[in-house]
């Protein structure tokens, strides 16, 4: 039984990388399936787009970036996704959620919510 099993296993693995890896030939025979906007969405790429998707406030304002014609990539992908993930998770603003953001990156840094570290050895001079 043991012999069976592992055998249904070792085909089921070999073909599942056998499919992987030549999806790009049989990917196209597939009707597209369209995830829920809940799901997935797309993150925006530039300046502009940020604007327009909510990542601007009054104390975080990018319009001057748009408005000289800046064109870098607009702000983190990866820091837009947690604060989209933040204000869509706790209901709240993009000023709120970006500061929830920082905090938790502060305190994954061993940085107190106030930006002092909190290392032992830390001497600081006034």
């Amino acid at each position: 039984m043991g012999y069976v099993l592992y055998s249904i296993s070792f085909t089921c693995l070999i073909l599942a990388t056998g499919l992987y890896f030549t999806r790009a030939r049989w990917i196209q025979y597939f009707p597209a399936f369209p995830l829920p906007e809940y799901i997935y969405s797309r993150l925006p790429t530039t300046f502009a787009e940020d604007i327009e998707s909510g990542f601007t406030s009054n104390d975080f304002d990018l319009s001057p970036n748009v408005e000289s014609g800046d064109s870098r990539a607009g702000l983190d992908q990866k820091g837009k996704r947690e604060v989209r993930k933040i204000m869509r998770n706790r209901k709240v603003g993009f000023d709120e959620a970006r500061r929830i953001y920082t905090e938790r990156r502060f305190a994954k840094n061993n940085i107190s919510p106030d930006g002092t570290p909190r290392d032992p050895k830390f001497v600081s001079f006034s």
